[in-house]
């Protein structure tokens, strides 16, 4: 099923969390699915990506401010049951946040099930960008978010 994901950048610091999550559950929004990453990892790999790639889209010298820059910060990612509302509450506290377009699936939590889905994504030639998931320990449903480069083929093999 095609979701909307919210990525923002939050300061990385004691309590900041507890402040983002605190603003969605006092709207009655429920978080569905989070991940959070130091984002000093994600300038690392943009700066990895266009090193291979030869197109810059800033010299170095500014990406190594830029890496020093964001150690001060992570990137959450996460889905919600309400997204426009969301948007709001987050619009109105000064949040700066991005959002697009992913493919969530609930899933068997067995041996086999990720793998099946990572290979029919090969299958099709839909490279998966990131992806995140859990599922509790004997739990018989997990849920993944898959952020493919092609998110109608993907929602397309994937709508049943």
């Amino acid at each position: 099923m095609v979701r909307t994901e919210i990525s923002l950048f939050l300061v990385n610091a004691p309590g900041e969390l507890g402040k983002l999550t605190t603003l969605l559950s006092e709207a009655g929004i429920n978080i569905d699915a989070l991940t959070i990453q130091d984002a000093s990892e994600y300038v690392q790999e943009l700066f990895r990506a266009r090193g291979k790639s030869l197109k810059r889209v800033a010299p170095a010298a500014s990406y190594g401010s830029m890496k020093k820059d964001s150690a001060d910060y992570a990137l959450i990612r996460l889905l919600v049951d309400n997204t426009d509302q969301a948007i709001d509450r987050l619009s109105h506290q000064g949040y700066v946040f991005d959002i697009m377009p992913v493919i969530a699936l609930e899933i068997e939590n067995k041996p086999g099930t990720l793998a099946g889905m990572a290979q029919k994504f090969g299958e099709e030639g839909i490279n998966i960008n990131y992806v995140y998931g859990s599922a509790l320990p004997n739990g018989k449903k997990s849920l993944f978010v898959f952020c493919p480069e092609d998110i109608e083929l993907a929602a397309d093999i994937f709508k049943d």
